[in-house]
């Protein structure tokens, strides 16, 4: 993997995750690899904890993410085909425990190769659309990625094997379309984070209106303290 694709891996990552963990009370996230020989059989796996621990695969914070990110590049042979389908289905047994509106899930996935299982991944994202989740992934290098965009349902729905996805929940960017060649990283990871995050909110709520899920009332405020009698 060249630095440029490391840079734009560590770069997507902390746009886009800087911003959505102040929406998590305990900024604990669950971080998988996926297309990798394994230590020490060289085992092929397409879901992998990044931090190497399959009773609790959570990072502490964007920036835990990234140190397990490191540290995984450096005992695992990165290894091919790319399947998504497989860390789907892992966010969505989870997501399906939920069902009171108490808690949303939001996969990012940030890859640099065309993806192998369309047909599993359509499968997966239409019978995700009914869990509280939504699904960002983030392409990265000069991969041809035209095949991605029909996994973003904007214009039409996934389907698979005759059902249509119950709502969008896919947004798909290619980064090179937020490389700025004049070196200003900061504004060009901006766009990147507001473009990819733009359709979370209207997703979150299409999914709360479907199951006619209410927002919780705002908690009630503190009253004034009552002051101290005076003495004379």
């Amino acid at each position: 993997m060249s630095p440029y694709q490391l840079s734009a891996y560590a770069m997507a990552l902390k746009a886009v995750g800087e911003i959505i963990q102040d929406y998590d009370s305990d900024k604990l996230f669950p971080a998988y690899g996926f297309g990798a020989k394994l230590p020490p059989e060289g085992r092929i796996s397409h879901q992998f904890p990044l931090n190497n621990n399959d009773e609790d695969p959570a990072c502490a914070g964007i920036e835990g993410v990234l140190e397990s990110y490191f540290q995984s590049l450096r005992t695992v042979q990165l290894y091919g085909p790319t399947y998504f389908a497989p860390v789907i289905n892992q966010v969505a047994r989870a997501a399906a425990k939920i069902s009171d509106g108490s808690q949303y899930y939001v996969l990012l996935i940030i890859t640099d190769g065309v993806i192998s299982d369309m047909t599993q991944t359509k499968e997966a994202i239409v019978s995700a659309s009914s869990l509280p989740m939504s699904i960002i992934i983030v392409g990265v290098g000069p991969a041809m990625f035209e095949a991605m965009e029909e996994l973003d349902g904007d214009d039409v729905r996934v389907s698979s094997r005759g059902r249509y996805a119950e709502r969008d929940i896919v947004q798909f960017v290619p980064f090179r379309d937020y490389v700025d060649r004049s070196g200003n990283h900061v504004l060009s990871m901006a766009r990147l984070a507001k473009d990819v995050l733009a359709e979370i909110p209207e997703q979150l709520l299409s999914y709360m209106r479907t199951r006619d899920i209410q927002p919780r009332p705002p908690p009630p405020a503190n009253p004034s303290p009552t002051p101290a009698p005076e003495h004379p």
